[in-house]
């Protein structure tokens, strides 16, 4: 048996790859394991069709952080994120309406909807804004040890405190106010304009198995929003989210760290309550003082190290993680670029993401179906066309549609994701665009559709959920992945947490990467 390397880290990521280059960097021997044949994750940009090639899973960033981009100098490795203007064109009765990242821009273009709401948005986004800044600052932050926090843990929390009573009595009583609210009660406080609420709500339901009307999920949008970005906006990578991991790769395998494709772990070895070595499919045994896991909670604990090696009551713990999956992703390969009659400025306005969601009661009945284990015949869809930012993406003169589905549940009442409830899915995504762009579907060259359990299959995520545990404000902060280990420590001695599982969770931030690597290093020198 060789050495023991200082950490493996089991996922290669966009979050297993920081967590690997920052260990690297402060001079631990690292190496990655991937199942997949492929680095990236669900930051991966495949091809699905001769010729034309998609960001397979993620298809924007998350908010990316930028201290992770600036430690790693990632722009050296090739990582060139685009902001569209506008970030969104929401699309409703014929007419659109683009969301720029000017608020007076905006404000104009929300006029022709609502002259209240055009007045209104200014302040909506400095309000909105103001809560941001709180959960950017808790996002920036890793947890307190709960329930016996230390003196630096009552240090950091009163910093958050008093950043935020900085802003002022009324700034502080409104976010405190905000972040329980549901998107719907935020946005009927504010707008009168259907099409303008749906585009909002929109911003901040991916990923989650509730509607607007759910407790809590205006901070799903404070979540999306954390890194300065206004309300609706969107991040894309140059030639497709497959380039953050290439850059990080490379980031990674400059400070030393090993790279392993095709490389399933199939257990984590556990000897006096320690993680000692992972175990690949086919019996290779590679020992570890310490191994970091990007894979969710569930798959971690409770099958790659077992039950077998944990207490009971945590166990219990790790089964009621909500993981109800809600996404499909439907890929088209297209002979022309769609045309949308509602959209005016020409294909700039298509270079940022295209929304149905035309209001709160659409959205809500496209989860009403979702809720009792239907498929939405008319859902909320979300695409992008990246061959408007890079070209090279698809042949000459075509182009690729890549479009995030909701509300297509994992579990279903009845059936199961065959072949033919998955080309029904893609037979709906379509018939509902068409609605918005009538020639598409005879530009339709190809079609790719993948369902939550293909999620599940080809990256390991536990009923296809996204964001590796739902995104609701009990399984947040303090309380990610289970309350009493939110610190990315775990109870097996060695073994960390480094996925989006961990705090502060999901999108392509690589912030649980980078809190997980300093965790690693933090107890390294306590030790």
């Amino acid at each position: 048996m060789s050495a023991p390397f200082d950490a493996i880290v089991i996922g290669a990521g966009h979050n297993g790859l920081t967590a690997a280059a920052y260990l690297a960097r402060a001079g631990l021997s690292v190496v990655v394991v991937e199942q997949r044949d492929v680095i990236g994750g669900a930051t991966v940009t495949e091809e699905f069709h001769p010729g034309f090639r998609v960001d397979t899973f993620a298809h924007r960033m998350g908010p990316f952080s930028p201290r992770v981009f600036e430690d790693l100098r990632l722009r050296t490795y090739g990582l060139e994120m685009v902001w569209p203007d506008p970030a969104r064109v929401a699309m409703a009765d014929g007419r659109a309406l683009s969301l720029f990242r000017d608020p007076s821009q905006t404000a104009e273009a929300i006029r022709p909807f609502s002259s209240g709401d055009a007045a209104r948005w200014p302040a909506f986004c400095r309000t909105v804004a103001d809560a941001a800044r709180l959960v950017d600052a808790v996002r920036q932050s890793q947890p307190p040890r709960l329930p016996d926090p230390g003196l630096r843990d009552l240090l950091r929390l009163a910093a958050i405190g008093l950043g935020l009573r900085r802003r002022g009595k009324r700034a502080m009583a409104e976010t405190l106010r905000l972040l329980p609210m549901s998107l719907a009660d935020l946005l009927d406080d504010w707008f009168e304009s259907d099409v303008l609420k749906g585009a909002v709500a929109g911003a901040g339901l991916p990923g989650l198995m509730q509607g607007p009307r759910g407790a809590g999920t205006a901070y799903a949008l404070l979540h999306h929003l954390a890194a300065g970005e206004a309300p609706g906006g969107v991040t894309l990578v140059r030639g497709g989210t497959g380039r953050a991991a290439e850059a990080l790769a490379g980031a990674a395998r400059a400070a030393g760290v090993e790279i392993r494709t095709s490389a399933p772990v199939e257990r984590i070895g556990v000897r006096s309550d320690a993680a000692v070595e992972v175990v690949l499919a086919g019996g290779e045994v590679i020992p570890a003082r310490r191994i970091l896991s990007s894979a969710d909670p569930k798959r971690t604990f409770l099958t790659l190290v077992g039950p077998e090696a944990l207490d009971p009551a945590f166990v219990r713990q790790v089964r009621h993680i909500r993981m109800r999956g809600a996404c499909a992703k439907v890929h088209l390969a297209l002979g022309e670029l769609p045309r949308f009659p509602g959209i005016g400025g020409g294909d700039a306005e298509l270079r940022g993401a295209v929304m149905v969601a035309p209001g709160l009661d659409y959205l809500e009945r496209a989860f009403d179906d979702a809720k009792y284990g239907g498929v939405s015949e008319r859902p909320f869809l979300e695409a992008v066309i990246p061959t408007l930012t890079d070209p090279s993406l698809a042949p000459p003169g075509r182009h690729v549609m890549s479009i995030l589905v909701q509300y297509a549940p994992y579990h279903l009442k009845a059936g199961a994701w065959e072949a033919a409830r998955r080309e029904a899915l893609g037979d709906a995504v379509v018939a509902v665009l068409a609605e918005y762009a009538p020639n598409l579907p005879a530009a339709v060259l190809h079609r790719q559709v993948l369902t939550p359990l293909d999620l599940e299959q080809r990256l390991g995520l536990t009923e296809g959920n996204i964001f590796q545990g739902e995104m609701a404000l009990d399984q947040l902060f303090f309380m990610r992945p289970v309350p009493g280990w939110a610190r990315y420590g775990t109870p097996v001695r060695g073994l960390y947490l480094c996925g989006a599982g961990a705090h502060p969770g999901g999108g392509v931030t690589a912030l649980p990467g980078y809190h997980a690597a300093r965790a690693v290093l933090r107890d390294m020198s306590a030790s």
